[in-house]
Parts: structure tokens; C-alpha cells; sequence
């Protein structure tokens, strides 16, 4: 059987050429699959892992806008629906120079598994432009939106495509984006998008979601070891909306976040980071890192070498995409690190996963650990539906199951399949057999 999982992911490469992200996707859940495969023959019949690796529709369009200075720009806009089995296709948006087509692809394909796991009923999709909002007018900001929202408002709907924010997107571009559905369509379709404003539909806790369900990932694979959060140093990376809230939970259980980090660095503030005002200089004033550092006494600014670099016992990786390599991994495993749970979308390089697997510790793939965020916006759409909204406390309430539940199905899944304890091949196995199981169902379409 591992000679079809090979044959698929050779013919993945052959005709995805130079999409390095969307390869190693691909070959990180392929490779998990020959157990499954040699259990369940049957998921290899009918081209089943060659659909499955294939998405059912890539869009990619111009967005021209005109900035402040009255000259005209023109960014790419990218949309991946790559697989509807489970339901209407859901995943972020992406505003960052480095978006291109092979990103969103790998990100679409993780977010089948990832929104699979959580027993929600939606399906995996992607989408983004290389347009960069850092720096630019709140004008600008919304003139891209409403050329990129005049596109994609095509392709998209509460029952077909349900997009949300990613890095570069925030309450912002979505209310931009939003407003601007609304007008083309002439109709309220608050489902249509998720980590909406809380006056026009959106769901308390959906801001914190992704960063506290890494936390609350990290605690229950903790639990299985008789231990908690409870006194532990914990390395966070990045300083958006993941990596804040991350370190908000981390702080609630008991636990002294020390770092964080952007492109211009990371900050060691030994002390245990305070919280107020790292979200005053990142969420109110869209600051930098530096910023927190000129008012935080004892606070250290480090503009080389690696955030992970820094001993501690759990590391949060909620940057971006292959942040840390095996170099890292192995510093931070000489470090004392014995827990890893990754907040962004496969931040740990192979030769990192292999590291932290071969030495034992406590690894969250991120389709698992940060499935909070996804969890949460399919929260909002049943609050939309129902025309309703729950108070902070129940919405906090459910994303804390639907979090236990994930990690109990891939420690169920990793048992089955003869690998106790490895929460990759349970993400993927879990992941899998739900979305496979549908597509058996749905005939070959």
C-alpha cells in the first residue's frame, strides 16, 4: 500500500510544479496514510487519494486599486475550494507579499484535515493576495478590499464558500469586504464571512480562538502526562492575533509566556510578558515590537539569531508557515522544551517534526492544535443562521470541548492505527477517514 501513497505524491509534484509548501503538505499527510491504507484497503479504490490531493476549484483574478497618490496598483487574488465533502468550503483569507498560488494551495489542503477534526460539518478551502495592508492608509486598505471583494463576491456564499481572516486580514478587511458583498448582492448574507464585528454578526471569542485553542491543545496533551501549564515557561512566536492570545491563555492557566516576535525580531521580556500593553502597541496602535520594548523595563529586543533560541519548557509557534527548522528544534530541545503545540499553519519544518518525535516530547500538529480558529468561525455561522448570539461565557465553553474533542480523537486515532501518542498520524488519520468516509458516500464526483 505504500506504493500507491507514493505513486500519488509523485504525480502531486509532476503536476504542481515549484509549489514547495503545497509538496510538503501533501507529503506530511501522505506519509501518515500507509497504516490507514493497509487497515482500510478500500480508500485506495476509486482514485480516492488522487481526488482528495486535487482541488475541486482554483481561482486566481487581478485586484487593481488606486492608493492614495491616485496611482494604480494590480495585486493577484487567489481562491482554493478544495474540497466541499463536508460541507460548504471554509478557510481564511491571506494579505501578505509572499501569498502566491502554491501557499494557498498547501493551506487549502491543510484546512480539510484541520476543519474535519472538528466535527462541524464544513469543508476545506483558502484563498488570499500578495497585497501588503502594512503601511498603508485605512483608504487603501479599503479600496483593495472592495476590488478584491468585487471578484471573489462571485464565488462565495453562506452555503457555498464561507471565507475569514488570516494574516493580513482582520476585523478590518473583513468589514471593507463584507460591506462591500452586501452592496453587490443587494442582501445581508452575514454568513457569507466569519471574524465579523460583534454589532453585524460576529461571535464573541472568535478573535481569541485559534490562540487560546493552542493553549488549550497544549494542556490536554500536558494532562496525559499527569502535568499542566501550571508553572511553565512558554515561547511564543509572531505577535498577531494568534501568538496575543496564546499568551493571554497561557497566563489564565498559569503559565509566564517570555517572548514574542515579528519580522524586525523577538522579545525577551523575563518577567513574563504584560499582556495590556503588548495588545495597545499591536492591536490599537499597529506598532512594532521595538515599541513594547522602549516602555517595558527589563524587556530585551534581539534582532538576530532565533526566538526559540531562548530556554523554555512549551513552545508556541504562531508565525507562519516552516518558522522552525531542525537547528531550532534541536535548541530548543536542548533548551528543556518539552512541549510543542503549533498555532500557525505547519510552522515545524520535516526535520523539525522529526526532532521533537524522535526525542519523545509532546507534539500539536497545527492542523489539530489550532483548529480553534475554524472552530470558532463555524461557531459564528450557527449564530448567524439562528439569527442568535451567546455571551463570551458559552462560546468559550464550546470552543473548550470541541478542542478536548479533537485532541481525544487523534490520541484514539494514533492508538488504533499502532502508533500510541503521535498526534501527527492521529490528525491525519482522524482527518481523513471523515472526509474519505463522505466522499465514498458522495459517488465520484
Amino acid at each position: 500500500m505504500q506504493d500507491v501513497v507514493e505513486k500519488v505524491y509523485e504525480q502531486v509534484v509532476a503536476r504542481n510544479r515549484g509549489e514547495v509548501e503545497f509538496h510538503q503538505a501533501v507529503h506530511e499527510v501522505l506519509e501518515s496514510l500507509g497504516p490507514v491504507i493497509a487497515k482500510h484497503p478500500h480508500y485506495a479504490d476509486g482514485a480516492l487519494l488522487e481526488r482528495i490531493v486535487e482541488p475541486e476549484r482554483q481561482i486566481m483574478f487581478r485586484v487593481p486599486w488606486v492608493d492614495d497618490a491616485g496611482q494604480v496598483h494590480v495585486n493577484r487574488g487567489f481562491r482554493i475550494e478544495f474540497n466541499s465533502a463536508l460541507g460548504p468550503y471554509k478557510g481564511g483569507l491571506r494579505f501578505h507579499p509572499s501569498v502566491n498560488a502554491g501557499i494557498i494551495k498547501f493551506l487549502g489542503f491543510e484546512q480539510i484535515f484541520k476543519n474535519a477534526l472538528t466535527a462541524q460539518g464544513i469543508g476545506g478551502g483558502k484563498g488570499g493576495s500578495d497585497f501588503d495592508p502594512h503601511g498603508r492608509s485605512d483608504a487603501e486598505v479599503m479600496r483593495f478590499c472592495q476590488s478584491f471583494m468585487t471578484e471573489l463576491a462571485r464565488h462565495i456564499g453562506p452555503s457555498t464558500d464561507v471565507p475569514a481572516g488570516d494574516i493580513g486580514v482582520g476585523g478590518r478587511e473583513i468589514g471593507y469586504m463584507f460591506g462591500q458583498y452586501k452592496r453587490l448582492r443587494n442582501s445581508y448574507d452575514a454568513g457569507v464571512l466569519t471574524g465579523k464585528g460583534l454589532a453585524w454578526g460576529g461571535s464573541l471569542v472568535r478573535t481569541e480562538a485559534t490562540g487560546y485553542g493552542t493553549v488549550l491543545f497544549a494542556q490536554s496533551m500536558l494532562a496525559t502526562k499527569g502535568e499542566s501549564l501550571e508553572g511553565k515557561k512558554v515561547l511564543v512566536s509572531g505577535a498577531g492575533n494568534v501568538a496575543i492570545y496564546a499568551i493571554e491563555k497561557a497566563q489564565q492557566l498559569g503559565a509566564t509566556p517570555i517572548t514574542f516576535s515579528d519580522s524586525s525580531g523577538y522579545v525577551v521580556d523575563e518577567a513574563g510578558v504584560d499582556l495590556e500593553l503588548l495588545k495597545q502597541v499591536k492591536e490599537v496602535e499597529r506598532g512594532r515590537v521595538a515599541d513594547y520594548v522602549e516602555r517595558r523595563p527589563g524587556a530585551r529586543l534581539v534582532t538576530g539569531g532565533s526566538v526559540w533560541d531562548v530556554p523554555g519548557d512549551v513552545a508556541l509557534p504562531c508565525a507562519t508557515q516552516n518558522e522552525l527548522d531542525g537547528d531550532a528544534a534541536n535548541t530548543l530541545l536542548r533548551g528543556g522544551c518539552g512541549v510543542v503545540s503549533e498555532g500557525a499553519n505547519m510552522p515545524s519544518t520535516p526535520e523539525a517534526v522529526e526532532a521533537f518525535q524522535k526525542a519523545g516530547i509532546l507534539f500539536g500538529p497545527g492542523k489539530a492544535a489550532n483548529a480553534g480558529g475554524v472552530a470558532t468561525s463555524a461557531l459564528e455561522m450557527e449564530q448567524n443562521a439562528g439569527r442568535t448570539r451567546w455571551d463570551f461565557a458559552t462560546a468559550e465553553a464550546k470552543l473548550t470541548d470541541i478542542m478536548a474533542d479533537i485532541h481525544d480523537s487523534c490520541v484514539a486515532a494514533a492508538e488504533e492505527y499502532g502508533r500510541p501518542g503521535d498526534y501527527v498520524l492521529g490528525a491525519n488519520a482522524a482527518g481523513f477517514t471523515r472526509v474519505a468516509d463522505v466522499m465514498i458516500a458522495h459517488g465520484i464526483v
